[in-house]
């Protein structure tokens, strides 16, 4: 089931990249690509790469994301991801600082420069309680594999 999208532009996640192409979703994706809403993020990018099969895949990856706006990786944003980390430890419970760290660097990198995270991942929804981004689900959580 697709979500009505709100508060863009969006760092794209994997996550979501991954969904694209779902009847469910792609209307809205294609339209928020076309309107330049769509954001990249060089971990993003590094992770559509492992993902891609051969250099044919690659290169259209690399192609894709080259038309997107960007939201950079700094030492900044790697010191607001550590800061969030240790803002959701300070919540008490055990585990809960335990985030991936690809997932850390969107977020603080989004949070940095205004954007919301387009996803499907539990992820973002925990750290948006320690930075200041909106956590946009593509599609119902559950909804889709």
């Amino acid at each position: 089931m697709a979500l009505s999208w709100r508060d863009g532009p969006w760092v794209a996640d994997t996550s979501a990249w991954a969904r694209a192409q779902n009847p469910a979703v792609a209307p809205q994706w294609e339209t928020a690509a076309a309107a330049g809403e769509l954001i990249a993020c060089p971990v993003i990018t590094l992770e559509l790469l492992y993902d891609a099969p051969d250099r044919k895949h690659v290169d259209s990856v690399v192609a894709a994301v080259a038309e997107l706006r960007q939201a950079p990786i700094n030492g900044s944003v790697t010191n607001t991801a550590i800061s969030a980390v240790q803002d959701l430890a300070a919540e008490g419970s055990a585990g809960a600082h335990r985030v991936r760290v690809p997932d850390a660097l969107v977020a603080a990198a989004a949070a940095q420069r205004g954007f919301a995270v387009l996803h499907y991942d539990h992820h973002f929804d925990k750290l948006a309680t320690v930075l200041n981004f909106t956590s946009q689900w593509i599609a119902e959580p559950g909804s889709m594999s």
